[in-house]
């Protein structure tokens, strides 16, 4: 498989180049997800990162490579997003257009 150099920004992991596996369209996945292990024997702490643009060309407006920023509040809950699924719950401090 094919695999790019990818900056991480924020979190434990910032200033960073990881090497990651790219798809079959050439694009890093949209989040990243790094387990830690826990130095007392619990549950690993799990790093989210999601994927962001790195810049854009001047003249198109064209992505011009990806990175990754720290999400520590990821509420995603990592499983699958179908077309048909309920919406999801906004998170914490975010508005609810139902009510507004």
């Amino acid at each position: 498989m094919k695999s790019q150099d990818t900056p991480f920004e924020g979190g434990p992991m910032d200033g960073r180049v990881l090497p990651v596996m790219v798809g079959p369209t050439g694009h890093p996945p949209k989040t990243y997800r790094i387990p830690v292990p826990d130095p007392g024997g619990g549950p690993p702490t799990v790093l989210v990162y999601r994927r962001v643009p790195r810049g854009h060309s001047k003249r198109l407006g064209l992505i011009q490579g990806w990175k990754y920023a720290y999400d520590p509040d990821d509420a995603s809950g990592g499983g699958l997003r179908w077309p048909w699924s309920k919406p999801a719950a906004p998170r914490s401090g975010e508005p609810d257009d139902a009510n507004g």
